[in-house]
């Protein structure tokens, strides 16, 4: 139950990202164009599981799209105008809740074992 609350905030999330580009007149599109970026983290498995896992989490915490957009914020509040960095904020955190909403959470051990549960089918149960 608690992992199907947490798929369905981020869904919410993902289609909260969007009404915010559409409201600020901002190129929606921009989401879908550069969703794929952050997956590039996925490479440090070519290093091994471990590496991995620590890229891949890296690009997939929320903690990035937080950091980008208090930096906005600090610089507007300095008189600075950077909306670039809003805009990498939210494409940044789109992409995530996107992927927690599919399933795709923090990865463990491996890439098949994330926080929100084991991606992909299982495997039937031996006999």
């Amino acid at each position: 139950m608690t992992i199907t609350i947490q798929r369905v905030e981020n869904g919410a999330l993902a289609v909260a990202i969007v009404l915010a580009m559409v409201a600020t007149q901002q190129p929606w599109w921009l989401l879908l164009a550069t969703f794929l970026l952050v997956d590039v983290s996925a490479l440090g498995y070519l290093r091994g599981p471990r590496t991995g896992a620590l890229t891949y989490n890296l690009a997939h915490s929320y903690m990035g799209p937080a950091l980008a957009i208090a930096l906005y914020l600090v610089l507007q509040l300095a008189g600075r105008d950077v909306l670039w960095l809003a805009l990498v904020a939210a494409c940044w955190g789109f992409h995530v809740a996107v992927d927690r909403a599919l399933g795709y959470g923090l990865k463990l051990e491996d890439f098949q074992h994330t926080h929100l549960g084991r991606i992909g089918r299982r495997q039937p149960e031996p006999l």
